[in-house]
C-alpha cells in the first residue's frame, strides 16, 4: 500500500499550492497538522495559503477564463476524460489518503469514495458531449454561457467526492475555478490537483489554495472578480459565505446540513427497511449531510423495529480503517467526536430510550476518535437529537400513529436535503414522497444515481449539484432576440 504522505513529501506538495498552472510555495508561513483520526497523531503538516495566495489564484482564473470559456465542448470533454482515466489509475493512492486523513475504512474508500468521485467526472464529460448550449424559441436564441470564475469550497467528510462534484461540471460548463478544500482533510485534494495538472489543464483554469475558511474562504466569497461561489458545509458556514458574497451580488450555491427522515410505511418489508435504514444512517460513520438519521416507524411495530435495528448494529465492525474487515472507522476529527458525544449525552438527558451504543469509545479503544454506533428509540420530534444535525453514528427512531402524523414528523425540521420512504404500495410511496419537503426522496433504497439533481429545501441550502442541473448551476442564460438560423 503506497503511502500518500510519502508520495506528497517526495513531490514537495505538502509545502505547495497549485496556482496558474504551477506548483508554488504560499506567500505566508502558516502551517497546519494533518491528524490521523485513528491514532490522534499528526501524520504531516501542510502549508496554508492566505489572502495574497487567494488573490493570485483569482487573477490567474480571471486571465484564463477568456480562453477556456470559448474552448469547444470537445476540448473540455477531452480534458475531463483524461482526468477520469488518471483518477482510476491512482485510485488506491487516493483511497489510502482518505483512510489516513479522515478515517474512511479502506474498503469503503475503495468501493465508494473514489469510484463515485470519478463518476462525477465521467458524468460531466458525458453531459457536456450532448448538452445543447443554444436552443431556439421562435426567433429567439436561448444561450447558456459559463458564469465565470468560480470559488469552490469543499468539506472534510467526503473530500474527493465533493471536489469532483463541483470541479467536473464547472470545467464542463467552461468556467475557471479556485478550489479551497477543507484544511482538515487536504491530502486527497493535493492528489486531485496532481491529476488535474497531469491531465494537461491550461494554466489558470484550475487553481488550489489550501487555507482556512475564515481567511481564504471569506476572501473568495467576497472577491469582486469571483462570479460564483459554491460551498458544501454546515448551514452556519453557508450563511457566512452568503453574507460575505452579498455585496458583490454573485451567485451562491449551497449544499448544507440535513436531518433526513426515513418513513417506513405499514406495508414495508420491515427487516429490509430497518437493516438498510441503519446502514444508510451510519454510512461514512454518519458523516453525511443527507444521512437518514430519523427512522419514522409505525408505533404498532416499534418493538420489532428496535430488535432489527440493534441486530443491524451488531453486524458492524468499528476499527482501524486500514483493516479490510473494518466496516466503520473513527469519526474524522476531534471537534466532531466531541460533538457526537455531546449529542449522545443530550439524548440520555432528554430520556430517549437508548437501545444500542452510548457515550465513549467502543470496547478496546483508548485512543482515536472512535464512537459507538448509537440508537435511541421512542424519540419525540421536539427532542434535541431529533432536531439538530449530529453528523455522526447516532440514529433516532420516532414512532407514529397515522400516516398524516408520519408526514408531519418527516417535515418537522429546518432542513430539507434528503428523505427516504419504504413500502410496498408504489402509489402510496409516491404520494408520501410528494408531500415531503426535501430535494431528494429515495424510494425503497434505490441505487445511487449520479444524474439525479442533489440539493436542499429550507436551511439545507439552494442550488443543485449532479447531472444536467448541476452543470447548469455554473451557467448564465442569455436571450438573443431576432436570431435566425
Amino acid at each position: 500500500m503506497t503511502s500518500p504522505v510519502r508520495h506528497l513529501v517526495q513531490a514537495g506538495r505538502l509545502d505547495q499550492l497549485f496556482i496558474d498552472g504551477e506548483w508554488a510555495a504560499p506567500e505566508g508561513t502558516d502551517r497546519i497538522a494533518v491528524v490521523s483520526p485513528s491514532t490522534e497523531d499528526a501524520v504531516c503538516e501542510i502549508a496554508l495559503g492566505d489572502e495574497r495566495d487567494a488573490n493570485r489564484a483569482v487573477r490567474a482564473a480571471r486571465k484564463a477564463f477568456a480562453g477556456w470559456s470559448t474552448s469547444s465542448p470537445q476540448e473540455r470533454a477531452a480534458l475531463l476524460g483524461r482526468v477520469h482515466t488518471l483518477m482510476l489509475e491512482r485510485a488506491e493512492l487516493i483511497a489510502t489518503a482518505l483512510a489516513t486523513e479522515m478515517g474512511a475504512p479502506i474498503s469503503y474508500a475503495r468501493s465508494a469514495h473514489v469510484p463515485l468521485a470519478a463518476e462525477h467526472i465521467r458524468v460531466a464529460c458525458d453531459n457536456l458531449a450532448s448538452y445543447p448550449f443554444r436552443t431556439q424559441r421562435g426567433t429567439t436564441a436561448i444561450v447558456r454561457e459559463p458564469i465565470g470564475v468560480c470559488a469552490l469550497i469543499t468539506p472534510w467528510n467526503w473530500p474527493i467526492y465533493q471536489i469532483t462534484a463541483k470541479v467536473g461540471p464547472a470545467l464542463a460548463a467552461g468556467c475557471t475555478v479556485v478550489l479551497k478544500p477543507s484544511e482538515l482533510s487536504p491530502l486527497s485534494a493535493l492528489l486531485f490537483a496532481e491529476v488535474i495538472a497531469d491531465a494537461g489543464v491550461p494554466a489558470g483554469v484550475f487553481n488550489l489554495v489550501s487555507g482556512t475558511g475564515a481567511e481564504v474562504g471569506t476572501l473568495l466569497a467576497s472577491h469582486q472578480q469571483v462570479d460564483m461561489v459554491s460551498i458544501t458545509g454546515s448551514t452556519r458556514a453557508g450563511a457566512l459565505v452568503a453574507q460575505a458574497a452579498a455585496p458583490t451580488v454573485k451567485r451562491v450555491a449551497q449544499e448544507l446540513g440535513g436531518k433526513s427522515p426515513n418513513v417506513v410505511l405499514p406495508d414495508a418489508d420491515l427487516p429490509r427497511a430497518v437493516s438498510l435504514g441503519v446502514a444508510a444512517a451510519f454510512r461514512n460513520m454518519g458523516q453525511s449531510c443527507s444521512a437518514p438519521t430519523r427512522l419514522i416507524v409505525p408505533h404498532s411495530v416499534l418493538d420489532r423495529v428496535e430488535d432489527l435495528a440493534v441486530a443491524a448494529t451488531e453486524q458492524m465492525t468499528v476499527g482501524d480503517p486500514f483493516v479490510d474487515a473494518t466496516t466503520h472507522g473513527p469519526v474524522a476529527n476531534r471537534a466532531q467526536f466531541d460533538r457526537v458525544q455531546e449529542m449522545i449525552e443530550a439524548g440520555i438527558d432528554e430520556r430517549a430510550k437508548l437501545i444500542a451504543g452510548g457515550p465513549g469509545r467502543p470496547a478496546g479503544f483508548s485512543r482515536g476518535f472512535y464512537a459507538r454506533p448509537t440508537i435511541f428509540s421512542d424519540v419525540r420530534t421536539d427532542m434535541t437529537i431529533a432536531q439538530e444535525e449530529i453528523f455522526g453514528p447516532v440514529l433516532a427512531i420516532l414512532p407514529y400513529g397515522s400516516l398524516e402524523e408520519a408526514i408531519t414528523i418527516a417535515n418537522d425540521t429546518v432542513y430539507g436535503l434528503g428523505a427516504h420512504v419504504q413500502g410496498a404500495d408504489k402509489a402510496l410511496m409516491r404520494a408520501v414522497a410528494a408531500r415531503i419537503r426535501s430535494g431528494q426522496v429515495h424510494l425503497n433504497y434505490p441505487a445511487w444515481d449520479p444524474q439525479a439533481p442533489f440539493g436542499g429545501y429550507k436551511q439545507s441550502g439552494n442550488g443543485r449539484e449532479y447531472g444536467i442541473e448541476g452543470m447548469e448551476e455554473y451557467m448564465e442564460v442569455k436571450s438573443v432576440l431576432g436570431f435566425y438560423d
